[in-house]
């Protein structure tokens, strides 16, 4: 999904987490009301819709994550693509349960 794209009904995404509209919507920092507003049809603003698809969609624990995080990556994106590359496919695999195994090129 690209970012801002227009995201899939609110309400079917929390109701498919089995959530009710307060532990859905103060996971990122709205209100219930102002969620319920949001699910009956009011526009919701990009920058909420994006935290929406970073907890809710992607599962990403906005507690664990850094700006340096950020940083890294992009360094790792610019700088080093290749290893960018084999770094992420061997996150993939790693999270799916795989072993996983990097080179001796890898090292920067």
């Amino acid at each position: 999904m690209k970012l801002f794209e227009k995201i899939l009904n609110p309400r079917d995404i929390r109701k498919k987490l089995g959530l009710n509209q307060e532990e859905f919507w103060t996971q990122i920092g709205v209100t219930q009301s102002g969620g319920s507003r949001y699910e009956s049809g009011r526009n919701i603003p990009k920058p909420v819709r994006e935290l929406l698809r970073l907890v809710h969609v992607e599962h990403l624990d906005l507690t664990k994550v850094r700006r340096e995080d950020f940083e890294i990556v992009e360094f790792l994106r610019e700088q080093h693509p290749d290893l960018y590359k084999k770094l992420k496919k061997a996150a993939k695999s790693w999270k799916s349960g795989s072993d996983v195994q990097l080179d001796a090129d890898s090292e920067l």
